[in-house]
């Protein structure tokens, strides 16, 4: 009687630390806080300006892309000196590429074809990042066309028609011709991307050719996308689709609908970027999406993959940014990206010592 008296204490007092263990790890905080060490003491510290925007090709049929001069405008009196945009690098998706068992089409799909410039420069996307990084080492400081021509094409090449954009820009409208690398089917590939409906064609670009900048810099990322087996592709989609269906998406959606059907009158389209670069518009992103799929109770989780996904592609992005802000320290970068990712940009963002955050609202004023 005795023996099962010890016995029964020995487990109580396992179960109860087992029990204590489980509270102590749920209550853990880290005593370490980067956010509050702040530097750098000499030279001026990084800085960077998230806007969040929509994506312009959903935008309505009356949208002119002459509506987002008052934007360009105050983007531009912030000077940036660099502009990353949400777009994947010519590298990433080079890589992509070789590994078609995870990445299906519609991850390849974000990725721009390099073929025709491929054939045109005879260099593979490596090779030609490479060589656009040893051009822009060496660039004069007042190139010829023919310079910024070849640069087009290089970039062309490697994947990132964003910054040859910016290079097309830079020419006169009447040295914006076939040459020095450039086919005719190379240009017209630039020509429809000056006026295509996008945020990389329509403001990242001008707004860097504007500035006197060479280039823009490709920071999205979805080497965390993942094929769905195919038994699970209609759970999948029912479980998210469910977790979507909540009173905030409507109260989103309908706030949403107001905006965009304003964005043709004066002042519009500032209004829906003030609205989308909003605090309330960070916590109904989280709350009708990344929150509702995070609490979805399916037995396969599938809500908290979803999340995991979107966690990983933001901390990837914003670590794509750290890594430009340390090529030259002190940089003022401007980050134009989907509005949904700007709470996760800048909560993350604000991690790193040497990153200093700039209200959007104040430049939107």
């Amino acid at each position: 009687m005795m023996m099962r008296g010890k016995i029964a204490v020995g487990i109580g007092l396992a179960v109860a630390a087992l029990a204590g263990a489980a509270a102590t790890a749920a209550d853990y905080r880290p005593s370490f806080h980067p956010d509050r060490l702040k530097g750098p003491r000499a030279g001026p510290p990084n800085e960077v300006l998230v806007l969040g925007t929509t994506h312009l090709s959903g935008l309505p049929k009356g949208f002119r892309s002459e509506l987002l001069t008052p934007l360009i405008e105050r983007l531009a009196g912030w000077r940036p000196e660099a502009i990353a945009t949400e777009d994947m690098s010519g590298l990433q998706c080079d890589m992509l590429r070789r590994y078609p068992y995870r990445y299906g089409k519609d991850t390849l799909d974000y990725c721009p074809d390099p073929t025709a410039a491929s054939k045109a420069t005879g260099l593979n996307v490596p090779a030609a990042t490479a060589e656009a990084e040893r051009l822009l080492l060496a660039w004069p400081k007042a190139p010829i066309p023919a310079q910024r021509r070849h640069l087009a094409v290089i970039f062309l090449a490697a994947g990132e028609p964003g910054s040859a954009l910016v290079q097309w820009l830079r020419l006169a409208p009447s040295e914006r011709q076939a040459g020095d690398g450039l086919t005719a089917d190379l240009v017209g590939q630039l020509e429809r991307r000056r006026t295509s409906r996008n945020e990389t064609n329509l403001i990242s670009a001008p707004l860097a050719a504007m500035l006197g900048l060479e280039r823009l810099w490709s920071v999205d990322d979805h080497s965390a996308d993942a094929s769905t087996p195919p038994e699970q592709e209609k759970p999948y989609e029912a479980a998210i689709t469910r977790a979507w269906d909540n009173p905030v998406t409507k109260q989103r959606a309908a706030w949403d609908e107001t905006l965009t059907a304003g964005v043709s009158e004066p002042g519009g389209l500032l209004a829906l970027y003030r609205a989308y670069n909003s605090p309330r518009a960070q916590a109904w992103a989280f709350q009708s999406d990344f929150g509702a799929t995070m609490n979805e109770p399916s037995p396969e989780r599938f809500g908290r993959g979803y999340l995991a996904y979107w966690e990983v592609r933001n901390l990837r992005m914003v670590a794509n940014i750290r890594d430009v802000l340390g090529r030259k320290p002190g940089t003022r970068l401007l980050a134009i990206v989907g509005a949904s990712h700007k709470g996760y940009y800048e909560a993350y963002l604000n991690q790193m010592h040497d990153v200093r955050l700039v209200d959007a609202a104040r430049i939107l004023r």
